[in-house]
């Protein structure tokens, strides 16, 4: 079991070492190689790339030269990234071929690899990773490790005070200053409803002492949403350091991570995480030398998006269908197995050690009055920088998307942003300067949510779209109250129906108002936000939706049953071409004379369009 002192010293030898991560005015002749090992970058092969420099360093006998896996950087669109410290040179879409070159030019003879560099929207060529666009406006408090430290290194948390926080409640603080330390920071719950975390400490907090637990809600079911994947893959010791510091507040020894069971490389250096601390003494009996006792354990989910909601949470880990409860009782009062439980989102749990150490004055001073710190999204959709970002609360979706983002590829326009996934709306251009809270937000229709955040071009259809979202939660409702089990079926057959061209004004009528009975009187969060895309979209963008009742027409282009696709007697030579590639046969015409298209056969696949040599097709 390590000690105070003894942590203090692995801290203090640790952090010289590693001073090169962070200060590119390093002294040393050390260098070291950081690669993205987190699933997006994994996914393009960056394992292949960190045996690969190790193998050649190995081979050529450099000395003075590390290797070192992170967590995500962020930009995503540019992985596999690698930066070299203490230079800070950021190269991007590495391959492991690319691994030779580096250390030859750039470890050997101190040349940087000029065609590697990271260049920037304006193509402008990029050396340094804090002079890309992307993260000038970024402020990294819950991602503050990632892309820093070797997720699978103790030593390196250790390194950037991690565990400090911990020492300095079980030292220097009584549970009701904790609590109120969280309070005064203004810190809310970042899974979505915004809560405030300081209020729901105290209640769980308040029940008579006796059994009580700390779960992570690490069930992050949103399509696109990838914050809480990237910060258990990047940092897993300040998630479980900050349900420590909520056990030690709360009056709990035990603490439940449930995360799905999709995130395997999560779930890795979770378990690594937990039997390093394990293994140090810093989880099990008497913690840091003092009288606190606490220790964590898994559950994985089956994918289950209800089990976001955190009573359904608490019914999975208990053994049971994921199904939410009737709330009262609150999981403060009667949570896990009966037990007063306090749940909080791994993003929320990200923030707790910063807040501890720096104070609650220096997190209430980033944000705006009501929503206090940042907020990490996940950018994806139809914007040129897809990533991982950290905001502070305030930053309006102008500055994400163009300034954070990058702004719309092709040339193609900005039409909405949805946040908050299925159970949030969609933003229209006239909004694009609404400052991101939680006020905000819901004020215009649409929520934060957990944190997804995808732009929309010119080119997508809004009806489409809503569909999309309630065909998932369609599938995702647990059924266990009729409207959300047969209101949001009756909505997605309503969406299907004007998709199809077979809508009529009044179905309009029927939608609105079902969308609103479901949101009304559903049991649980899923249920109640489930008409969201809908509602906002029949608000923001009417127009299209009367387009496809009473004009039977997709100006987008998306809904193929209101699209035909006709070849130009005019242009068409009889090539063929369109004929032998199309996959239903719909495609008729002897060889050099005109051809033409059997609507009743074609699916609208528009494979002619792409084979068509003379643009005959449209």
């Amino acid at each position: 079991m390590k000690s105070i002192n003894e942590i203090e010293e692995i801290r203090k030898k640790k952090r010289e070492e590693l001073d090169l991560r962070v200060n590119i005015q390093a002294k040393g002749i050390e260098k070291h190689i950081l690669v993205c090992h987190g699933t997006g970058c994994t996914s393009s092969k960056s394992v292949d790339i960190i045996h690969k420099f190790r193998k050649i360093i190995e081979e050529k006998n450099i000395k003075n030269v590390r290797v070192i896996q992170t967590g995500c950087f962020g930009l995503c669109s540019k992985g596999p990234i690698v930066i070299i410290r203490p230079e800070d040179i950021f190269y991007s879409m590495v391959t492991p071929n690319d691994c030779e070159e580096i250390i030859n030019n750039h470890i050997i003879k101190g040349e940087i690899v000029e065609r590697l560099l990271c260049k920037d929207i304006d193509g402008t060529e990029v050396k340094r990773l804090d002079e890309l666009n992307f993260y000038k406006k970024q402020q990294r408090i819950a991602l503050k490790n990632c892309g820093v430290i070797d997720p699978e290194n103790i030593d390196e948390y250790i390194a950037f005070d991690g565990f400090k926080a911990l020492e300095k409640v079980l030292t220097t603080m009584s549970r009701d200053e904790v609590i109120q330390e969280i309070s005064d920071s203004g810190l809310r719950g970042r899974g979505g409803a915004g809560f405030p975390t300081g209020k729901k400490w105290s209640f769980v907090k308040l029940e008579p002492e006796g059994q009580k637990y700390v779960v992570c809600n690490a069930d992050e079911g949103d399509p696109g949403a990838f914050m809480d994947r990237s910060i258990l893959e990047g940092d897993p010791h300040s998630v479980i350091e900050a349900m420590m510091i909520a056990g030690y507040a709360i009056g709990a020894d035990k603490g439940y991570i449930y995360v799905r069971a999709e995130y395997p490389i999560a779930v890795h250096r979770l378990e690594i995480a937990i039997n390093q601390e394990r293994e140090y003494g810093l989880l099990g009996k008497n913690i840091l030398g003092t009288n606190f006792n606490f220790d964590v354990e898994i559950r994985l989910g089956a994918g289950a998006f209800v089990c976001g909601e955190e009573t359904a949470l608490l019914e999975s880990i208990e053994g049971k269908r994921g199904q939410p409860r009737v709330k009262p009782p609150y999981p403060a009062h009667s949570g896990l197995w009966g037990k007063p439980t306090l749940i909080n989102n791994v993003e929320t749990y990200a923030n707790i050690t910063r807040i501890i150490l720096n104070g609650a004055k220096w997190y209430a001073g980033i944000g705006t009055k009501t929503s206090k710190g940042t907020k990490v999204f996940a950018l994806g959709g139809n914007v040129n920088n897809v990533g991982l970002v950290e905001v502070p609360m305030g930053t309006t979706l102008r500055e994400i998307i163009y300034d954070i983002g990058g702004g719309i590829p092709n040339g193609r326009k900005f039409k909405a942003a949805q946040t908050g996934g299925p159970s949030g709306g969609c933003i229209p251009k006239e909004y694009l300067d609404t400052p991101i809270d939680y006020e905000s937000l819901n004020s215009i229709g649409s929520m934060m949510g957990s944190g997804g955040l995808i732009v929309i071009d010119d080119t997508k259809c809004m009806v489409n779209l809503a569909k999309f979202y309630l065909d998932f939660t369609v599938s995702e409702s647990c059924g266990k109250c009729t409207p959300c089990r047969i209101g949001t079926k009756r909505m997605l057959e309503i969406l299907e129906k004007i998709c199809n061209g077979k809508g009529k004004l009044e179905d309009l009528d029927n939608l609105n108002k079902i969308a609103n009975t479901v949101k009304n009187a559903s049991v649980c969060g899923l249920g109640q936000t489930a008409p969201n895309p809908v509602l906002s979209t029949m608000k923001y963008f009417e127009e299209e939706y009367k387009d496809h009742v009473l004009n039977y027409e997709c100006k987008a282009k998306e809904c193929k049953s209101l699209t035909k696709i006709e070849i130009n007697p005019e242009i068409c030579r009889g090539c063929g071409l369109c004929k032998k590639a199309c996959p239903v046969s719909a495609i008729e015409g002897e060889p050099g004379k005109k051809h033409h298209i059997i609507q009743d056969k074609c699916i609208k696949c528009r494979t002619c369009m792409q084979k068509c040599p003379f643009k005959a097709i449209n």
